[in-house]
């Protein structure tokens, strides 16, 4: 099939293979603007649970920057202490971090509370390599989350005890967020079937739309 052949197709199938490579060309074009202007990747991240409600709801979608891009980054005592700094209603950066630097793995979406040092990071009973310097994070949700992730065990990681988020393991900080736009990505099968079922839909209606205006003729 040549270049004349895609842009001017003459058959269905001609015409979709086309439409298959336009929508291609556009993610990959909004993917390589996503990166540019948020300088981590994933720019986008799907809040899977309600570990930050009200703040960040389940579904909601969060655009996430470089943590020192627009500013650095501030936790919730930095930003306290400064009286300024509100992210999300509450104060500190939210951020997005790899547990335990595990790669391969969802990430988290906490809200940075403090840093510790790593002889602080023993007082708290951190011991080996796991006594280290780091970020303590904390979900907003004070019914579901009421100590900081570093207190608790995260099984469905495989995590006995989240560390302290060594500043390698940041992936970014969330900026801002679209309410239940998260639900897509999440469930992109059924995404994808709906989205189906509603071009079928638009395409049936079509249809009756143009034979009757061929009969009134």
């Amino acid at each position: 099939m040549s270049l004349k052949d895609l842009l001017h197709p003459k058959s269905e199938g001609a015409t979709f293979v086309r439409d298959i490579i336009l929508i291609l060309l556009v993610v990959a074009g909004i993917g390589i603007v996503l990166f540019g202007v948020s300088g981590t990747w994933p720019a986008l991240v799907a809040v899977e649970s309600g570990s930050m409600e009200p703040n960040l709801p389940t579904y909601s979608l969060a655009f996430v920057v470089d943590e020192n891009r627009f500013g650095d980054w501030m936790t919730q005592e930095e930003a306290e202490a400064a009286g300024t700094h509100k992210v999300f209603n509450e104060y500190g950066d939210v951020i997005v971090y790899q547990p335990n630097g595990m790669k391969g793995v969802t990430p988290i979406i906490h809200r940075a509370i403090t840093t510790v040092t790593k002889e602080e990071a023993q007082a708290l009973g951190f011991t080996g390599d796991a006594a280290h310097s780091g970020v303590i994070t904390k979900g907003d949700n004070e019914i579901t989350n009421p100590y900081p992730d570093q207190f608790g065990s995260f099984p469905s990681y495989g995590i006995s005890r989240m560390e302290p988020v060594k500043e390698e393991w940041i992936v970014g900080k969330a900026v801002f967020a679209i309410p239940l736009i998260g639900w897509v990505p999440l469930h992109i099968i059924e995404s994808i079937l709906i989205a189906a079922a509603v071009i079928i839909c638009i395409e049936i209606v079509s249809r009756i739309v143009s034979k009757r205006k061929s009969r009134k003729r």
